[in-house]
């Protein structure tokens, strides 16, 4: 078991395994989505009056300042992870105090009495959740040969949408029947994302790496780590370009999406307007995020799958432009969601064969996955200007469409990956 921890797998992972990370990620994905889609925009609707600043504008600095967390934790804990001697492997000890962390923060974003406290809270949940995330994807490339990753992408990809729709509905029923508000919506996805964590981390064991087995430690060494070059690794480079520039599309479609409704479309209750539109998301993903990755498995091809699954991404973000209609939106949900399945499993299986070495996995995910949280950082600093000033949301999806398809054009600059 130890000398697998650094060994290329070659043996497949069964079900049971792939259902277990796949529940953890999805619970990871409750933890962010809930408060990312609902709770934090009416927080940021209640607080805005008393700070000088439009909902709009207060709930980019929100999400802008934890995504700037995000930024450093996701690597931070990769690394930490790869290094890590315990009986309980490399990963695991970093999945149960990354959920139990984001749990307790989202019960102290429940009870916020403070624009600080929002901040702060949001801050904690970006920073603990992301301790998890970064084990649980490290996990991948650690356990499943990589004629096995684009299935195994898309289950966690599926995973994620499921996430995203199960934070969403917690966040408008819970308070809806329990009557608790914000409250109970943070308290419902908090208890969701630690249960979701438990089968993983109680029935599969983690490989371990032995005390021999890991570099002799220096801060140096360490913090010099985190350094990839572009011009040793280009494929890398690509990659990660590739996805940020997708993932950017995408945060610009969902960053206002509840005020979009609200504002543009004066959809009568933009609470279950997204709710609706994250569910038909979600379908369509759902039916393409598996059969993309087992395709792409079995033809041995990633970059065509990312390459179209990006173009319709694109269209569909440029219907939000120009077919301003809840009929509109409901399409092109459905559209973005048959693109986004194929991206999220394809795109994953690419990243991991890409990474330059074994020992390192958890912190070059890391790295990449800051193609994940950088876009949170950059959409608010563009949607924000665009929205007041320079256009409105015509504008805005119009650019969120021209970004996502540079994205998946230079998808074709990779050369080690077919």
């Amino acid at each position: 078991m130890t000398a697998l921890a650094l060994e290329e797998p070659a043996e497949r992972v069964g079900r049971g395994w792939t259902a277990a990370l796949s529940l953890a990620n999805g619970a990871i994905w409750v933890g962010w989505y809930g408060p990312l889609q609902i709770l934090l925009a009416r927080q940021s609707a209640h607080f805005a009056p008393g700070t000088g600043l439009s909902k709009e504008s207060l709930l980019a600095w929100v999400t802008c300042v934890g995504a700037v967390v995000s930024l450093a934790a996701n690597p931070l804990f990769g690394a930490l992870s790869d290094r890590t001697v315990s009986r309980h492997g490399r990963r695991t000890p970093w999945i149960v105090a990354g959920a139990a962390g984001g749990a307790l923060s989202l019960l102290l974003l429940g009870v916020a009495d403070a624009v600080w406290v929002l901040f702060l809270g949001w801050c904690l949940v970006q920073l603990t959740l992301n301790a998890a995330f970064a084990a649980v994807t490290a996990a991948v490339p650690d356990r499943v040969p990589r004629l096995q990753r684009g299935a195994v992408g898309g289950w966690l990809g599926a995973a994620q949408i499921l996430g995203v729709v199960a934070g969403t509905g917690l966040a408008t029923a819970a308070g809806a029947l329990g009557g608790g508000g914000v409250g109970a919506g943070y308290a419902a996805c908090a208890v969701f994302t630690l249960l979701g964590v438990a089968p993983y981390v109680l029935r599969h064991p983690d490989l371990r790496l032995a005390a021999g087995d890991r570099p002799a430690w220096s801060w140096r060494s360490f913090a010099a780590g985190f350094r990839l070059s572009p011009r040793a690794h280009p494929d890398l480079a690509w990659a990660w370009l590739t996805r940020f520039l997708i993932n950017l599309g995408n945060a610009l479609v969902l960053l206002y999406l509840y005020y979009y409704l609200r504002d543009r479309l004066h959809h009568a209750d933009p609470d279950s307007g997204v709710l609706i539109l994250t569910a038909v998301n979600g379908v369509t993903l759902l039916a393409t995020v598996v059969l993309g990755g087992v395709w792409s498995d079995r033809v041995g091809r990633r970059k065509p799958f990312v390459l179209w699954s990006g173009v319709l991404m694109a269209v569909a973000t440029g219907m939000l432009s120009g077919w301003q209609t809840w009929s509109g939106a409901v399409v092109a949900a459905a559209v973005l969601g048959v693109g986004f399945g194929v991206f999220t499993s394809v795109d994953f299986a690419l990243m991991t064969d890409v990474l330059p070495a074994a020992l390192d996995r958890g912190k070059d995910l890391g790295v990449i996955n800051i193609a994940n949280s950088l876009p949170q950082v950059a959409a608010p600093v563009v949607a924000a200007p665009l929205v007041a000033h320079l256009g409105g949301y015509r504008v805005l999806y119009l650019v969120a469409a021209g970004v996502g398809l540079l994205g998946s054009l230079l998808v074709h600059r990779i050369k080690s990956v077919p």
